[in-house]
């Protein structure tokens, strides 16, 4: 018995654009949902990066460093804590700009501020103010828990 031979044919273009045509929307829908994701990593980022550099400081002015000296050379002190491995990183936020750090208006605390993460905020509708206080229980504002 014979079998009989099929010719393969090759894709036709209609075949082959029809398939980059699906990858292209599938792509697409992915890329839609990732930028979301980014500004949430980002926002974290921001948002842990503060908190670290809040309880870093905490120590350092409970061990003996002014508050001063804390705004006056923020990295000096997150490098002489040993805490921090890469402090030109965490001095940063998620969006790669520099935090605001300054004494609080009756200058007993320590504010860290990120504009980058108050837009997000806004624009998430989020009520809370993005800045940590160190040492001054009136004053402290927390970071809102993200439960997305």
């Amino acid at each position: 018995m014979r079998k009989i031979k099929r010719k393969k044919r090759p894709m036709t273009l209609l075949e082959i654009m029809i398939v980059i045509f699906i990858i292209g929307i599938i792509s697409s829908v992915i890329g839609y949902n990732m930028k979301g994701s980014l500004e949430k990593a980002k926002a974290f980022k921001t948002k842990e990066g503060m908190k670290k550099i809040g309880e870093i400081f905490d120590l350092e002015v409970a061990s003996g460093t002014l508050l001063y000296d804390v705004i006056a050379d923020p990295a000096r002190v997150l490098k002489s804590s040993g805490l921090v491995s890469n402090v030109k990183d965490l001095l940063r936020d998620g969006w790669g700009t520099d935090y605001t750090i300054r004494l609080s208006k009756n200058e007993r605390s320590v504010l860290i501020k990120s504009d980058n993460y108050d837009r997000y905020q806004a624009k998430h509708k989020k009520k809370s103010e993005n800045t940590l206080a160190l040492n001054d229980e009136e004053e402290v504002d927390e970071v809102d828990e993200e439960e997305d």
